[in-house]
C-alpha cells in the first residue's frame, strides 16, 4: 500500500509543483492510509521530489510575475497552499527585489480600464480601489496611484 501512495504523489507532482500539505490533503482525499501518506512523504522529501522552498518561490513567480497580484494576495495564496510564513517571506522578498510595485499596480489598472482610460467618476474610483486592494496592493499606493492616473488624465 505504502508504494501506490508513493506513486500516486509523485503522479501528482509530475503535473505541477505541490506543497507538502497539499500532497497530504490530497491522498487522504483519496482516502491513503494516514501512516503511508507520512512514508510517501518521508520519502518524497528525501529523493527531493517534494521541497517546500522550492514550491514557495515558483508560486511567488507565478503569483507576481504570471498573475501580477500584489504582495498581499500573493501571500495568502502562498499561505493557503501550506507554505510556512518565513519561505512566503522569503520566497516574495527575492521576487519583489527585481519588480517594481509601482509599475505593478499601473500594469493592473490599465488592464482593467482597457480601452477607456479614463477613470470617469467618484463610483468609479472606488470600485477600481476595491479591485486593485482585491489583488493585494497596498492600500496607501493603489490610492496614490488612482489619485495620480485620475490628475493626469484630467490635464491631458
Amino acid at each position: 500500500m505504502t508504494d501506490s501512495t508513493y506513486l500516486a504523489a509523485l503522479r501528482m507532482l509530475a503535473r505541477r509543483e505541490l506543497s507538502e500539505q497539499q500532497i497530504r490533503q490530497r491522498l487522504a482525499r483519496r482516502h491513503h492510509d494516514p501512516d503511508a501518506i507520512d512514508s510517501a512523504v518521508a520519502r518524497l522529501k528525501e529523493n527531493r521530489s517534494l521541497d517546500d522552498k522550492r514550491v514557495s518561490g515558483a508560486l511567488a513567480r507565478s503569483e507576481v510575475g504570471l498573475k501580477r497580484h500584489g504582495r498581499l494576495r500573493a501571500q495568502r495564496q502562498m499561505e493557503a497552499a501550506g507554505i510556512t510564513p518565513e519561505l512566503v517571506r522569503r520566497a516574495l522578498d527575492e521576487v519583489f527585489a527585481s519588480v517594481d510595485p509601482d509599475e505593478l499596480i499601473a500594469m493592473a489598472l490599465a488592464k482593467r480600464l482597457r480601452w477607456g482610460n479614463l477613470i470617469e467618476d467618484d463610483a468609479h474610483f472606488r470600485r477600481l480601489y476595491r479591485f486593485l486592494i482585491g489583488q493585494g496592493f497596498e492600500p496607501d499606493r493603489v490610492f496614490a496611484t488612482l489619485r495620480a492616473h485620475r490628475m493626469q488624465r484630467s490635464q491631458s
